[in-house]
């Protein structure tokens, strides 16, 4: 009987995942989008995002902007999906202060295909709003012509899995850089 109890147990936490940095799962309407968050090179980025979705923050909000390059097949489309609490509580995430801006500069980071970053208008005043990266999109990089100040976007993660799904959601129907219907995102939760 013992050991079959040890030999369930071996199984079991073999079956369980366990990553050196911290991994959440983006659950859209489209199916699960997993993240891994690069908490070394990107520690406040990732410590205030994570402080977010411990608190409930994303919880019934959605992907609403998109933009995509329309001269590319659809599985290679380049450009970018965010969301947030913008459409949905507008007024708590203009209640959140801003997150300290950690340039890709300092933490080595790029926008490439499957980059998570944190949309902002001035550094410090990225909150709750995110964007994923479909495609070479080193044009958000520090330094580079992706922000008029030239400090570019705070990036601290990358997909892990389900990029399919990213595609999709950037493939749903837009008018310019806004989705007609807002792609739901259930919830966001950190995988322990």
């Amino acid at each position: 009987m013992y050991k079959i109890l040890f030999f369930s147990a071996l199984l079991f936490s073999c079956n369980q995942k366990t990553f050196k940095t911290p991994h959440i799962i983006i659950e859209t309407q489209f199916g699960d989008i997993e993240v891994e968050l690069f908490s070394e090179q990107a520690p406040k980025t990732v410590g205030t995002f994570l402080s977010y979705i411990e608190s409930g923050f994303y919880t019934g909000t959605s992907f609403y902007r998109v933009l995509k390059s329309e001269t590319y097949e659809t599985d290679n489309n380049t450009g970018i999906i965010q969301g947030g609490l913008w459409q949905t509580n507008r007024n708590k995430k203009n209640a959140i202060p801003g997150i300290v801006h950690e340039t890709t500069k300092q933490t080595g980071l790029t926008h490439q295909s499957g980059t998570i970053s944190l949309a902002r208008t001035k550094p410090g005043t990225a909150n709750t709003e995110f964007f994923i990266c479909i495609g070479d999109q080193s044009h958000l990089d520090f330094g580079r012509r992706g922000t008029e100040d030239g400090q570019g976007f705070s990036a601290f993660g990358k997909v892990f899995t389900g990029m399919n799904i990213v595609r999709k959601i950037q493939n749903q129907k837009n008018n310019e850089d806004t989705f007609y219907t807002p792609i739901k995102i259930y919830k966001i939760q950190i995988i322990k």
